[in-house]
């Protein structure tokens, strides 16, 4: 069952170091087509993608993402936002109140799953040319200066970026979960000891995995990473910003 397509996205890794040396803007054009060509709900088409070569507002990016070097050193750098500012325009350019629409967590989901898809449309494309991508999260660590540094209006929020490039270095691919532990048939898998089984399989899978790239130096678990980084909540003003964006109040 493995075909081109199939190869190409079983071998994602992601890349972290980029050469100096921008996207043309076919390129360009040809990931953000890729992107609309992505199902979307309803037609609802509830995303919009920032483009960000200023150099200066890519630096001040890479700083809220607590510095990483490849949001500002990269071919391109796009940003992800679920956006319902044009629909909020269409209320009123079709005399409709929309309003109670646009502010319910269902169409708050419907816009973040929307770009989510885009998203990944425009990863495997990029990829397609030969390019490398790393999704960036860290822009989440404060959407109050993201929307100042890209003058976002009421109902967009500015969800991940998506750095994009010629790759100078390419990481060794990590392994994911288990098939077994990921998909579920006709049911959701209750038996909690089946459960930890795989999870304990995975974590030695993880640790040689971390320890052939460290050449030993690092020989931590999956379930451990996840358990220190949970109990350590993160980014808790997201339910305000939110709703200050008109979004996701009920």
């Amino acid at each position: 069952m493995i075909n081109e397509t199939i190869e190409r996205i079983l071998a994602h890794r992601t890349v972290r170091d980029f050469e100096e040396r921008p996207l043309s803007p076919e390129q360009i054009e040809t990931i953000v087509r890729s992107a609309q060509a992505a199902s979307t709900s309803s037609f609802v088409q509830a995303y919009s993608i920032i483009g960000v070569t200023d150099p200066e507002k890519k630096r001040e990016l890479a700083k809220i993402a607590r510095n990483q070097h490849f949001v500002a050193e990269n071919g391109h750098f796009f940003v992800f936002c679920a956006d319902l500012h044009r629909h909020d325009v269409i209320g009123k350019m079709e005399g409709k109140d929309v309003a109670d629409s646009l502010e319910s967590t269902e169409k708050f989901m419907v816009s973040v799953v929307d770009a989510s898809l885009a998203a990944q449309n425009a990863a495997l494309a990029a990829e397609a040319m030969g390019l490398g991508i790393c999704y960036v999260g860290g822009l989440r660590n404060d959407l109050e200066k993201v929307s100042e540094l890209l003058k976002i209006p009421d109902k967009v929020i500015p969800l991940f970026g998506l750095a994009v490039g010629y790759p100078s270095s390419v990481n060794d691919q990590k392994p994911r979960l288990p098939f077994e532990h990921v998909y579920h048939e006709n049911e959701y898998q209750q038996n909690n000891a089946v459960y930890k089984e795989q999870l304990k399989q995975y974590n030695e899978e993880i640790q040689e995995y971390y320890r052939d790239r460290t050449e030993g130096e690092r020989c931590d678990t999956w379930t451990g990473q996840m358990a220190e980084m949970l109990s350590h909540p993160q980014r808790m003003y997201m339910h305000d910003f939110v709703e200050k964006q008109g979004m996701n109040k009920h």
